[in-house]
């Protein structure tokens, strides 16, 4: 008797509904993409107990006649391809045509729908992929889809569903990635006889982020323009530096109009954003890729939930460089030269006049500094084009902000706004005046980022600083990360690393660059080829080098309780505004926080909130 059955249709729709609808908000979405596609420019979506009792998606599209309505239940029944060329490239959200019947398979469903020019449409219901009744519709014209009771003939499947709240969660977030993705279509989501969002249509995608996710949010958006990169067309927005979240749920991406989750634009993400983001932390992201359909696969998933590139290299080049410019265009704020303290603040006391707040030990040593760094700091200056191949450092001296002017000097003109410092809050924060309102300075991360753009730049130009070791070191790798190091020497040369085959998949290391203090150069070395192995990109291998800067420069810059002088304050102020990414560290710490008049006004009840 033969072992291989072929299983019974009833049977083979659930297995292949658990491929589609693992959840009801994967019913959610299907839905709502089958509206899209039917052009529909209202979509109301209802829900009750986070969809597990009911799911209904009515929307105003084209509508289906009574053959139609019944051909939409047939596994793989899609007006959507007609030959493999079609399937290689896809316009729609929808084109397997497995959703509606696996829908069915699973719920009590019902299905009613009337063209536009029709007198009167069809209304279908199926239950647990039974087909029960057929007869006319008299309602609006569109279509509306119900599932209730979800997985009810499958207990096993049921009982693996989450609260109603988790479920909802989905729900909604489903909402919200299409009604984001089609801000010409007004949307409606009604959970438990509740309204939640009624977004009416609009052409202003900002207006549609700022009615699914608050107008806070979306003032401190930076908008991404237009860039086209071998037809492959970003744009959209993103959160400014310092915004930023614990995971990746604000970090949303669409496919030609599809949300997609792709490991390539989020390299692209994190790359274009480099050093304005802290560890651990993602951006804020509504990214918009246009691109030819040929040029990607979105059919290698069952739920659609992976897109693959065929030239990833220019997706990710164009996501990286439209974040770039964007971060970069949002940096260029108004520069205005830092004012003198007024006498009617009292400014901090010149470091001869501090003894009982400074040792003299360290007063001492702070001149030393100071003075054995002066020539090193003439050439560092940031508005200077010329960077050195080498720098000399004394043993133990943190570096100070790049050239100082004298007590006399008269602050350079700059264009805009002025700021003026008015003193210095807990040895650590700057507090300034601004025509906007109160800035504060941290002097730690500002120095962070002076300090790594002159050796970043110092790195693009000549090559970081190499310093000989006493003893060479060997490293003793695997075949594939021999030949990887080997491929990557000149890489490894401009970071200040000289290694050489020395047999038997081992290198000599004879030196390493002259900025970086570590205990275990091995351990760098190995974390290094880690970033060797996952960079594919110009902008990858650069990445290696500033993350080797970001920790020196933590080391190095001037720490809280460091005393700086007034017209040494204004210097840092004044190299910062001109750093190419001045809002934050190269940890993606915020370098400045601004407080506004307004806001101030409302926290001392002048105005009302």
């Amino acid at each position: 008797m033969s072992k291989i059955r072929i299983l019974p249709d009833a049977l083979a729709s659930q297995v292949a509904a658990g491929e589609v609808v693992e959840r009801p908000a994967a019913v959610v979405r299907e839905l709502m993409e089958n509206s899209i596609d039917a052009g529909a420019t209202h979509i109301e979506v209802h829900v009750q107990r986070g969809g597990s009792a009911l799911i209904r998606v009515t929307d105003n599209g084209h509508g289906m006649d009574r053959e139609d309505a019944l051909l939409c239940l047939e596994r793989h029944a899609t007006s959507k391809i007609r030959t493999k060329e079609d399937l290689a490239a896809i316009y729609t959200l929808g084109f397997r045509g497995e959703a509606v019947p696996s829908i069915a398979s699973v719920s009590r469903f019902r299905l009613a729908s009337r063209e536009h020019t029709a007198l009167s449409g069809t209304e279908i219901e199926v239950q647990g992929g039974k087909l029960t009744t057929v007869r006319e519709y008299g309602g609006a014209p569109g279509t509306v889809v119900e599932a209730r009771s979800l997985f009810f003939n499958i207990p096993a499947r049921r009982k693996f569903l989450r609260s109603e709240a988790t479920e909802f969660s989905h729900v909604e977030q489903q909402f919200r990635l299409h009604a984001i993705a089609n801000p010409n279509v007004a949307f409606t989501l009604v959970r438990d006889g509740e309204v939640l969002f009624h977004l009416p249509a609009t052409t202003n995608l900002l207006n549609r982020i700022e009615g699914i996710s608050g107008r806070e949010l979306a003032q401190r958006l930076v908008p991404v323009p237009k860039l086209t990169i071998n037809d492959v067309t970003v744009s959209g927005f993103i959160g400014s530096p310092g915004i930023s979240r614990p995971n990746r749920q604000m970090q949303l991406s669409f496919l030609n109009g599809r949300p997609v989750d792709s490991s390539t634009i989020a390299y692209g993400i994190r790359e274009g954003y480099h050093t304005a983001l802290m560890k651990g932390q993602y951006p804020i992201t509504f990214l918009f890729i246009e691109m030819p359909a040929d040029g990607f696969d979105i059919n290698v998933h069952p739920a659609k939930k992976e897109v693959r590139f065929h030239q990833a290299g220019i997706v990710r080049e164009a996501v990286l460089q439209a974040i770039s410019q964007a971060l970069a265009v949002s940096n260029k704020i108004s520069q205005g030269h830092v004012a003198s303290i007024p006498n009617k603040f009292v400014a901090p006391l010149p470091l001869e006049q501090t003894p009982a707040l400074i040792p003299e030990q360290e007063q001492t040593t702070l001149r030393r500094d100071w003075s054995a760094l002066s020539s090193w700091q003439q050439s560092r200056s940031i508005h200077s084009d010329t960077v050195p191949t080498s720098v000399t450092l004394p043993e133990g001296v943190f570096l100070p902000p790049t050239t100082l002017p004298s007590e006399n000097a008269e602050p350079s003109p700059s264009p805009s706004s002025t700021y003026r410092i008015l003193g210095v809050l807990n040895k650590l924060f700057v507090l300034m005046e601004s025509p906007e309102g109160l800035v504060m300075m941290d002097q730690h991360a500002a120095h962070e980022r002076v300090l790594f753009e002159q050796l970043r730049r110092a790195m693009e130009h000549e090559g970081v600083p190499a310093q000989r070791l006493l003893i060479p070191l060997t490293l003793q790798v695997s075949p594939r990360d021999y030949d990887l190091l080997n491929r990557n020497l000149p890489t490894l040369h401009k970071l200040g690393i000289e290694a050489e085959p020395f047999g038997n998949n081992s290198f000599k290391v004879d030196a390493m660059p002259a900025f970086l203090k570590t205990n275990d150069p091995l351990a760098l070395l190995r974390d290094v080829m880690e970033e060797l192995a996952s960079a594919s990109s110009k902008t990858s291998t650069l990445r290696l080098g500033e993350d080797l800067i970001a920790t020196t420069v933590c080391r190095q810059a001037v720490k809280a309780n460091d005393y700086l002088r007034e017209p040494e304050l204004r210097k840092l102020l004044e190299d910062l505004l001109a750093c190419e990414m001045s809002y934050c560290c190269p940890h993606g710490r915020p370098t400045l926080i601004q407080i506004s008049y307004a806001e101030l006004d409302r926290k001392f009840g002048r105005r009302a909130p």
